[in-house]
């Protein structure tokens, strides 16, 4: 039997030199190495073992890890496949279902989550640049929480608080967020006294707890609940809401992709990354 595949450790080391698991919010998720795998895969025909990325790892997902000759050796799924604790491993569960197959192909799985979110040229960092044009048309940027003492992340922290130096009116900040997400349609909740934003709040994903007590003149966020809605309105400010992972999935081919690309490519191995091709947001507008 063959051992543990060579190329994990390296895909690990660079992972969490951009997203140090440091930054990870412990308290409640389940970031790291999920999965390692027994055996190792066998790279593509030309000699190249790939790293997959995505942002959930979906049965599309594993089956396009899984096909012959992918060369897939590592799934980067930015959301846990694991969570809970898991009682059994079973092919009845289509996650576990997964998880089995993936294993038996010698290909592992780790997962980043709140690291990339917390971490200074993150997720959330990726959304703020696309939203003010770059930190030159900002007064500033902070994060919202959890502010980190993790060597070159001292800035990070879970989302952003971005001050602009010169107002948008709202319509120019969706398109803005279109233009970023690559979406046709997003949601927008907006008071009628709101003219114009200088101050917005970000948070990929969820951003309704992260967003609880924060003032700002506009909420830009993947998912917010009917409630946290109403009282942002209610309060006179207004929110653009995207998607949970539409607020995610660009990130992957625009920075992520990239830069691990770079790191990897002073290994002896050839390392190719690419994006998933099967991911997608589970819902879509009619």
């Amino acid at each position: 039997m063959a051992s543990t595949p060579a190329i994990l450790p390296k895909v690990l080391r660079a992972v969490q030199k951009l997203y140090p698991i440091a930054l990870a919010d412990k308290t409640w998720d389940n970031t790291g190495l999920l999965l390692e795998a027994p055996i190792s895969h066998k790279p593509c025909a030309n000699g190249v073992s790939r790293v997959l990325l995505t942002i959930d790892l979906t049965t599309a997902v594993a089956e396009e890890a899984l096909k012959e000759g992918s060369g897939v050796s590592v799934i980067v799924a930015y959301h846990p496949i694991i969570f809970r604790g898991l009682k059994s491993l079973t092919m009845k569960d289509t996650q576990q279902r997964s998880l089995l197959r993936l294993a038996a192909a010698g290909i592992s799985v780790y997962a980043p989550h709140t690291a990339v979110d917390a971490a200074v040229g993150g997720v959330n960092d990726w959304l703020a640049d696309g939203v003010s044009g770059g930190r030159e048309h900002e007064e500033k940027r902070e994060v919202l929480q959890n502010g980190t003492k993790v060597e070159g992340h001292e800035d990070g922290g879970m989302g952003r608080l971005v001050e602009l130096k010169e107002p948008l009116e709202l319509t120019e900040l969706v398109k803005r967020v279109k233009k970023l997400t690559g979406l046709k349609y997003v949601q927008v909740a907006r008071p009628r006294s709101l003219e114009k934003v200088k101050t917005i709040a970000i948070c990929a994903g969820s951003g309704g707890s992260l967003f609880r007590g924060v003032q700002a003149d506009c909420f830009f966020t993947g998912e917010l609940g009917h409630h946290e809605t109403l009282a942002t309105i209610e309060n006179g400010m207004s929110a653009i809401i995207c998607g949970h992972t539409n607020t995610e999935r660009g990130f992957l081919a625009a920075v992520m992709q990239p830069r691990l690309e770079e790191l990897l490519k002073v290994e002896e191995e050839k390392i190719e990354v690419v994006v998933s091709e099967d991911d997608r947001d589970p819902v879509e507008i009619m």
